[in-house]
């Protein structure tokens, strides 16, 4: 696994990192989140050892890397933000260059290029100078590097940046296959992704943690999961407002913004209480002609936006987690 204890990263007058306690296991996927300034890239950099941290101790596979760099880097694989690659070579001498570097068997080296290539999908561009490669294709490359001699440990910063929707997917795919029994740090800004992909989520603001749970519990956390959107077709019943503020688990009722076709309003529940059933029923026994109704899952852009607000204490951060 790896453990992080006390870290810490200053900057001059900026505390990037402080105090940051994180454990992440075998088979987790950890969707690292947090604004531009947050403190992620600086935590990723200490953690494989590309920068030295000001106090705490990090733990990769049990090596301590202050005191056994060598044997913690060896068990990880790292794509940087940015991908920096070697301009004038190519994805096939490139990956020869770090197979050489990370000690893979001369005997191994052929076929664990090319089951890096295979997997990134890189067969038709292996001999092309990765200067001329497209944004998307170089991200590939650096991804193809971190994960060429299999690592227990992958730390990926915005694996999925400068991809199209199709190669999102592809690699998405492949850090889902790959997060059985190896443990996967994933920086990313993009809230779908953690979703997608990650089987907890961690978010940083101001260099501290704000959140570390399910990104279920995430979405959970905003006032609109759990209401139920209800618009009607034509004119909004008169008594809508009146019947539906009446229900015994119902908090709130706010109108929805007119959209031709029909207009509406969203019921919230009371204690987390579901809800859409007694909103069916009685919008069935009125009668009322419905175009649309559906249980709002929660926004986790809102729910972003709250826990990164600047200037929240670390103490009301974990009161809300």
């Amino acid at each position: 696994m790896i453990e992080i204890q006390h870290l810490s990263k200053r900057f001059g007058n900026l505390q990037a990192v402080d105090d940051l306690n994180l454990t992440v296991l075998p088979g987790e996927v950890l969707g690292f989140l947090g604004p531009n300034g947050a403190g992620k890239s600086t935590t990723m950099k200490m953690v494989t050892g590309f920068l030295q941290p000001d106090a705490g101790r990090i733990l990769v596979m049990g090596h301590d890397l202050a005191k056994d760099p060598i044997a913690a880097k060896a068990c990880m694989g790292y794509l940087p933000e940015g991908a920096p690659l070697y301009p004038d070579m190519t994805p096939t001498s490139l990956l020869r260059f770090v197979a050489a570097a990370r000690n893979i068997p001369s005997a191994q080296r052929a076929s664990a290029i090319d089951r890096a290539i295979g997997l990134l999908e890189l067969e038709a561009v292996r001999d092309q100078r990765i200067e001329t490669l497209s944004k998307g294709f170089k991200r590939r490359v650096g991804l193809a590097q971190a994960i060429l001699h299999d690592p227990d440990v992958l730390i990926l910063d915005e694996p999925t940046d400068g991809l199209d929707p199709n190669q999102k997917e592809q690699v998405r795919d492949l850090i889902r296959s790959m997060a059985k029994g190896k443990v996967i740090i994933l920086s990313t800004h993009i809230l779908e992704e953690v979703e997608a992909v990650c089987s907890r989520a961690a978010i940083l603001s101001e260099g501290r943690l704000r959140f570390n749970g399910l990104p279920s519990e995430l979405r959970e956390r905003s006032r609109f999961a759990g209401s139920v959107e209800v618009r009607f077709e034509g004119d909004l019943p008169t008594e809508a407002f009146d019947v539906l503020s009446s229900l015994a688990n119902v908090a709130l009722v706010e109108a929805l913004a007119a959209e031709e076709g029909g207009q509406g309003w969203r019921v919230f529940p009371a204690n987390g209480q579901p809800i859409l059933f007694e909103v069916t029923d009685h919008v069935r026994s009125h009668r009322w002609k419905v175009r649309d109704m559906h249980v709002d899952r929660g926004r986790l852009d809102d729910v972003f936006r709250e826990i990164t607000r600047p200037g929240e204490t670390a103490n009301q951060a974990q009161q809300k987690a």
